[in-house]
């Protein structure tokens, strides 16, 4: 693993939003993804990784 974040390459961004989403971490997950989204040079595949990791909801349900 490196320490330098500037080191990291969109492959894992990626690894570590699937991580996230295994690990029912939506918001992480979809952090992740925009970050790997970000350092993509390509507009469809940006746009493929922002539709796979979408923004969660905001809204919190509440269980008794």
């Amino acid at each position: 693993m490196t320490r330098d974040p500037t080191d990291l390459t969109t492959a894992d961004y990626l690894d570590g939003a699937r991580e996230m989403t295994a690990a029912n971490r939506p918001y992480l997950a979809h952090l992740l993804a925009e970050e790997a989204a970000q350092r993509t040079t390509d507009p469809a595949t940006a746009a493929g990784i922002r539709a796979t990791f979408p923004a969660p909801t905001a809204t919190r349900e509440e269980t008794d």
